[in-house]
C-alpha cells in the first residue's frame, strides 16, 4: 500500500515538474490583452519604446535597463494614501521571492513627479526597505511617464481608457516585461492569488 502511494506521488510531481517545463506565457501588444502565442519577431512586435528616465539615486534609468532583464512594472506615488501602500507591499514580497536573483528587477513610475523627485524617492526606498540594486524608483518627465503607462505598458487601457497627462493615471496594475521589452502578463496588485501568478509566471519566464 505504501510503495503503491509513493508511485502515485512520483508520478504526480513528475507530471507538475513536465507542465512547469513545457508551460509558455502569452506575448501582448495591444490594450485589449488579446494573447499572442506564437512567438514573435522581436523587431516589428510591441514593445517597450526608448524613454529617459532618473531613479532614486539620481542615476539615469532608459529602455536600455530593461533588456536582458525580467521586470516587474507598476506606476504608483508616495504621497498616495490608498491602493500604493498596498502595491508597495505586494512589490516587496516579490522582492523578498527574487532577492537573490540577478534576473529579476522591479521598476516603480512616479505619477506625480514634480512631488516625487529624487530625495523625496530616496526617503521612501529608505523607508520601505527597498533594495536598490533590486527596485528602482522612477521620475522624471511627467509627459514621458504617463505616455509610457497608457500607451507602452497599457496599465489603464485595459480599462477601456484612452487619457491624456492631464487626467490622473492610477491603477493597481502591475505588468510583466520579457528580456526582449516585450509585455507578457498583467496582474491585480491587490489579489494575492494574481500575486501568486505572478510568481509563477516569473519562474516560467526564466525559463525560455
Amino acid at each position: 500500500m505504501k510503495l503503491k502511494y509513493c508511485v502515485v506521488v512520483l508520478l504526480g510531481v513528475l507530471v507538475i515538474s513536465c507542465q512547469e517545463k513545457t508551460r509558455k506565457l502569452p506575448y501582448y501588444k495591444s490594450s485589449d490583452f488579446v494573447p499572442v502565442w506564437e512567438s514573435p519577431k522581436v523587431e516589428s512586435f510591441h514593445k517597450i519604446r526608448p524613454f529617459n528616465l532618473v531613479d532614486q539615486e539620481g542615476k539615469a534609468f532608459s529602455e536600455k535597463n530593461l533588456e536582458g532583464k525580467i521586470t516587474v512594472v507598476d506606476f504608483f506615488f508616495t504621497t498616495c494614501p490608498g491602493i500604493c501602500p498596498k502595491m508597495t507591499n505586494s512589490m516587496s514580497k516579490i522582492q523578498a521571492e527574487f532577492k537573490n536573483d540577478e534576473q529579476i528587477q522591479l521598476v516603480s513610475h512616479s505619477v506625480t513627479p514634480d512631488q516625487d523627485p529624487v530625495p523625496v524617492l530616496a526617503a521612501y526606498a529608505k523607508k520601505k526597505n527597498i533594495q536598490y540594486n533590486k527596485w528602482k524608483l522612477l521620475t522624471g518627465d511627467k509627459e514621458e511617464i504617463y505616455n509610457l503607462g497608457r500607451k507602452f505598458y497599457f496599465v489603464e487601457e485595459d480599462l477601456g481608457e484612452n487619457n491624456d497627462s492631464s487626467i490622473f493615471l492610477h491603477t493597481e496594475n502591475f505588468v510583466l516585461i520579457d528580456k526582449n521589452r516585450i509585455i507578457r502578463g498583467i496582474y491585480n496588485s491587490l489579489d494575492p492569488s494574481s500575486m501568486q501568478s505572478l510568481v509563477e509566471d516569473i519562474k516560467v519566464l526564466e525559463k525560455e
